[in-house]
């Protein structure tokens, strides 16, 4: 899962940074609203995480922005500004939920699985299909009921996948949910990784839809 996190505070930001990442997201991090702004005209992003007292260009301000081009992309809402008519200018103007600062880290990646499910139209934790189980809570993957091992790329490329079974998503796609901007993509990254997957779980966990890209098939 690819995220936005905008966020002005060095120190905050590196800290969110490396926790996202240790989760397996990979995460653009922009520290004005401009930039913010940018990134969200340019890219295909899962979650975003906003703070509001952003440099340049006002949080709430990117929020608006983005509601009005009818993107749909949960944001979590991360910020100082704890009075209740900031928490309701804040969810008034399209976020999804409010994090106010200081924060537990614990929580805030429950807050971000929470929006992931929901906005995939799941109600229950686990991603669960054909036998296949992901816990991305946990980390936990099981292939009827027994622990199967996957990286973390090769955790990035299923997951997507397994959460809408028979939406077919290309390689660039899913090279969106592998890699960040700062990150180097190979030619043939996504297809070694979908090539561990299928050894671990089976040839028939992954489809290739030729020309297409790849599906969880529904049956």
């Amino acid at each position: 899962m690819r995220l936005l996190l905008a966020e002005d505070d060095a120190m905050i930001g590196q800290a969110v940074l490396q926790v996202l990442r240790a989760e397996h997201y990979a995460v653009d991090w922009v520290r004005d609203g401009d930039m913010a702004d940018q990134a969200l005209r340019t890219a295909d992003y899962d979650l975003v995480l906003l703070d509001l007292g952003l440099p340049r260009r006002d949080g709430l301000d990117v929020l608006r922005a983005l509601r009005a081009r009818r993107s749909t992309v949960p944001v979590l809402v991360v910020t100082a500004r704890g009075a209740v008519g900031d928490r309701i200018a804040g969810l008034d103007a399209g976020a999804d939920d409010y994090v106010l600062k200081p924060f537990d880290t614990d929580e805030l990646l429950a807050r971000v699985r929470a929006l992931l499910r929901r906005s995939a139209g799941r109600a229950e934790p686990a991603f669960e299909h054909k036998g296949v189980s992901l816990n991305p809570a946990t980390h936990e993957a099981t292939v009827n009921g027994e622990p199967v091992s996957l990286s973390a790329r090769e955790w990035a490329v299923l997951e997507p996948l397994l959460a809408r079974p028979g939406m077919v998503l290309s390689r660039a796609q899913l090279e969106e949910k592998l890699y960040s901007w700062k990150d180097d993509v190979s030619s043939n990254a996504v297809e070694v990784y979908i090539h561990g997957v299928r050894k671990k779980l089976g040839n028939d966990i992954i489809q290739t839809v030729r020309g297409l890209g790849y599906l969880v098939p529904k049956v």
